[in-house]
């Protein structure tokens, strides 16, 4: 059997994990997520500790990504995911409009980007954005979307680009 399905998800205090026919949702202190139930996959919990296992062979590497989700699920409800860019440019901005993010790219016009549910943005300064959430795919979903109005172009490095991300420079042509 996959490693990773080998390993047990330990559920921390103030979480709730409810399997259900049709799903299976983690509740805790940051919200609530849910999961479709995955057919061949059993998921037993035992003393606040989740354990997967596979009906069938070929159903294990489907095993070790169910594990993976919900482990992401507990690290959501519980911790959270963040992800922060960063606004490389000469008037590149970023600003609040209540709950929508108003970004100023070089374009003739502001390009406004609505939150979906769940995800919190904040601009702690004018070339910081920081996306937040318990939906590890969610936060990393906004975030791509959001870098990808002015992805980081290789020659000046300017553009919307993650904060660990590293930009591989281009030499410019000679003349």
């Amino acid at each position: 059997m996959s490693r990773v399905a080998k390993k047990p998800v330990n559920l921390p205090k103030g979480v709730e994990l409810n399997i259900q026919p049709e799903s299976v949702s983690v509740k805790g202190p940051k919200g609530t997520l849910s999961l479709p139930k995955v057919a061949g996959v059993e998921i037993t919990v035992e003393d606040g500790v989740a354990t997967l296992a596979a009906n069938d062979a070929n159903l294990v590497p489907l095993t070790g990504t169910v594990r993976a989700i919900l482990a992401n699920m507990v690290k959501g409800v519980t911790e959270g995911f963040e992800r922060k860019l960063e606004l490389v440019g000469v008037g590149y901005r970023a600003a609040m409009q209540g709950k929508d993010l108003s970004l100023s790219l070089g374009f003739s016009h502001p390009v406004v980007y609505v939150a979906p549910e769940g995800i919190t943005i904040t601009t702690p300064t004018q070339t910081e954005i920081l996306v937040q959430g318990a939906d590890k795919q969610l936060v990393g979903e906004v975030a791509a979307k959001i870098r990808a109005y002015r992805k980081p172009e290789p020659y000046k490095g300017k553009g919307v680009k993650y904060s660990d991300e590293v930009i591989i420079r281009k030499e410019a042509k000679k003349a």
